[in-house]
């Protein structure tokens, strides 16, 4: 279920709008790929449109195919879902098996939430629950490992919405951590591979989403209630969203490692 031809449907904002990237952009495109009907890619997929980035939109639960070499894309984020990387269903099964595309090529790779599980489970570390059934959602607090050197400056809270996290791959660095149940928030393994916990994309149209659509996770240890996602949102947003900014623009020019 591999090809090399993309299609250039590029979302331009939060709320879904779509326009179609000229057919030769000045810039490679950026695979996103999406698990979830209704999914976006929220903030990410704003500032590589805004920047000229044309996106590559593939939604492998469709069973739309990823393509056989990122050689015409500048990279690939790969976003969170409601599915586990441990899943042995097929599709799950080929894009964790397609990671590996981006890290032979070495081209830059984003995995959010189960995007960086998947990353995780290519690589052989493991991906579960919390023993105690405890989740991280809405925001919480995160601290910094790389003093800026991979990440930037990392806003200390940041937008959570998972139930497993992932433990370090064999050679790869700890970025980021967190007390609790989910120890491990973001690693980098080679020069352009990026895997985190936590959903720095979301928007507040998503969490609206979110929030609405899912009241019994809300009442999980470890959730914060809906009024707390949607006016943190607007207390810590601007910063996320500013740092986010800056790290893509560092990400998608293979400047992450000096």
């Amino acid at each position: 279920m591999l090809d090399s031809s993309p299609t250039h449907e590029a979302p331009l904002d939060g709320r879904g709008s779509f326009a179609v990237a000229s057919a030769r952009p000045e810039k490679k495109p950026v695979v996103i790929v999406l698990h979830m009907e209704g999914a976006r890619a929220g903030h990410v997929g704003r500032w590589f449109i805004e920047n000229g980035y044309p996106l590559d939109i593939r939604r492998p639960y469709l069973g739309e195919s990823l393509p056989e070499t990122l050689a015409g894309h500048s990279g690939a984020v790969v976003f969170g879902g409601a599915q586990s990387a441990n899943d042995n269903t097929d599709y799950i099964r080929r894009e964790v098996d397609w990671v590996g595309v981006a890290l032979k090529e070495e081209k830059p790779y984003l995995g959010i939430c189960l995007g960086g599980q998947m990353l995780a489970r290519h690589l052989g570390a493991k991906v579960d629950m919390c023993r105690n059934g405890c989740v991280e959602i809405g925001y919480h607090p995160v601290q910094q490992l790389d003093q800026g050197r991979v990440l930037g400056a990392l806003p200390e809270r940041v937008y959570q919405w998972h139930r497993e996290g992932f433990e370090v791959p064999h050679g790869a660095d700890l970025l980021a951590s967190a007390g609790g149940a989910f120890p491990n928030q973001a690693f980098i393994y080679g020069p352009a591979a990026v895997g985190i916990q936590f959903h720095p994309e979301i928007m507040h149209c998503q969490i609206n989403s979110w929030t609405g659509s899912n009241p019994v996770r809300l009442l999980m240890r470890g959730s914060r209630s809906r009024h707390e996602h949607l006016s943190d949102h607007l207390v810590h947003a601007p910063r996320v969203h500013a740092w986010l900014d800056q790290f893509l623009n560092r990400w998608v020019s293979g400047e992450l490692v000096g």
